[in-house]
């Protein structure tokens, strides 16, 4: 019942933001700005510009409102707009790079567990702490679920340097965590 109620307000809120009507869109910005800001956060390091890239997004969001077809979930539509946001803002930073060598190892496999906030925590750090291409891609693919032929669209660059940047980013992280893993069991 909750579910429905939620659909139904939610339908009636875009009806109104449509109309401009500076409430509905109050509404909305509060319902989803948390969860956009977290999914800025996670392509911008800085906070700041992650509140930029968020607001600037939710400009969209409210001035492209109607074409937003009820197709699939609003937020769905709305976190779309914010990644590509996101990557607009790198890419005028000029902070992403990418690399079009792919190294020839093999895949990588490892224990995806992790078994606690803290574990999370410092992978989260690690991903922050990437280069941007690798992280743009990383996040793109791993997070956001897009294939490599949408990444490179997307990112303007091709299908071999988005499946490079990928491969650098996990590679890179599994040393990362490797690294720490050791560090706690004492150099096993």
């Amino acid at each position: 019942m909750k579910v429905i109620q939620l659909h139904q307000n939610e339908k009636r809120l875009i009806k109104k933001a449509l109309k401009k009507d500076r409430k509905a869109q109050q509404r909305l910005y509060e319902t989803y700005s948390p969860k956009m800001l977290s999914v800025c956060r996670m392509y911008v390091k800085d906070l700041q510009f992650a509140e930029d890239v968020m607001l600037k997004g939710f400009m969209k969001v409210f001035t492209h409102l109607s074409s937003y077809k009820a197709a699939g979930s609003f937020e769905g539509w709305i976190r779309r707009i914010m990644v590509r946001e996101a990557i607009d803002f790198l890419r005028s930073q000029k902070k992403v790079q990418f690399s079009e060598a792919l190294e020839n190892d093999s895949a990588l496999a490892s224990e995806n567990s992790f078994g606690s906030v803290e574990e999370v925590d410092f992978l989260q750090q690690k991903i922050d702490e990437l280069p941007e291409g690798y992280k743009a891609v990383f996040m793109l693919y791993a997070v956001e679920g897009y294939k490599h032929q949408e990444i490179a669209k997307l990112l303007s660059i091709s299908e071999g340097t988005s499946k490079s940047q990928l491969f650098k980013a996990r590679k890179l992280l599994q040393t990362k965590v490797e690294l720490r893993r050791k560090e706690h069991h004492g150099g096993k």
